[in-house]
């Protein structure tokens, strides 16, 4: 016969692991995630490096960059010098709070380890295994991708966004997401990086970040559950709305360029390749933002607690 004592014993557990599986999804989702990025950035490597089409569009980017000097390139210039000094104030200021004030030193420590390995990466990829062949294409032959500034900004808006409360996590998202844009594009600008590099970097701390991401949902079951989209203004699905917006209208830019361009248009490119290059950094980035966003939301399910 059981005892009373161990079958509420048990119906504790079981409720224990209701709740537990109510908040914590399985990894597969972030392990698919971290996999696709990595062939991506594989893919945007073989494309934008070792092909010949793919080579002319990146570097005719970076060229007509130089059509957009003054001002822009000043401020993207004034803004790079400063990227890593803002990386590191906005990555361990994240972080500190999360660890000192919420008591999150478990997700603080996952997300830092995250970062740090997806900075680690890209200097590795960039110096050790990725090599820029000869295409026919006057370029600098040195190998420029992934961009080690972009990973930094977006390394460090990841690892805020990881350890940032479900309700808060949508708007997190954006602005980090915005970041790190703005910092790819900086590069681009002021012609240190091409935009295959941007796009690459972007991948290179999704594919670290999306593991680290279950980790601290895995470790951090207490305060990893909210009550859906909607239920505060940082948590509103506007923050979903418009950077789907602004990588549609970047879309478009970059389809509008390339048909100005298309062979037998006549039509010489001046700033073309320019604008549909920043284009691709904008969908690229904003795209992994809203992807990261709807992952959390799928596997912070809400808990019964909380509702």
């Amino acid at each position: 016969m059981v005892s009373t004592h161990e079958s509420s014993g048990t119906s504790a557990s079981a409720r224990h692991a209701a709740s537990f599986r109510e908040v914590v999804a399985g990894p597969g989702l972030f392990l698919a995630a971290s996999l696709a990025s990595a062939i991506g950035v594989v893919g945007t490597y073989w494309f934008f490096v070792r092909t010949v089409t793919g080579q002319y569009i990146d570097e005719s980017a970076l060229d007509e960059a130089v059509a957009v000097y003054g001002k822009a390139t000043k401020a993207a210039l004034g803004f790079l010098d400063a990227l890593p000094t803002i990386a590191v104030v906005v990555g361990f200021g994240g972080l500190l709070y999360a660890a000192l004030v919420k008591r999150r030193w478990q997700g603080a420590l996952i997300a830092l380890a995250g970062a740090g390995l997806a900075n680690i990466l890209t200097q590795v990829l960039k110096i050790y295994v990725f090599t820029r062949p000869f295409r026919g294409i006057q370029t600098i032959m040195e190998n420029s991708l992934p961009s080690g500034h972009t990973t930094a900004a977006a390394s460090a808006a990841a690892a805020v966004f990881l350890v940032s409360s479900p309700a808060k996590r949508p708007f997190v998202a954006f602005a980090g997401t915005t970041f790190a844009v703005a910092a790819g594009a900086a590069t681009l600008v002021n012609q240190w990086h091409r935009p295959a590099d941007v796009i690459a970097a972007f991948l290179v701390v999704s594919a670290c970040m999306a593991p680290a991401g279950w980790l601290v949902l895995r470790t951090g079951t207490r305060w990893n559950a909210w009550d859906g989209f909607g239920s505060t203004w940082a948590s509103s699905r506007v923050w979903l709305t418009i950077p789907l917006l602004v990588g549609l209208a970047a879309t478009a830019l970059g389809v509008v360029m390339l048909v100005r361009i298309a062979p037998g248009s006549g039509v010489v490119s001046t700033t073309h390749y320019f604008w549909t290059g920043l284009s691709l950094i904008v969908i690229s980035g904003y795209l992994l933002g809203v992807a990261a966003t709807w992952l959390f939301a799928v596997a912070v399910r809400r808990n019964p607690t909380v509702a």
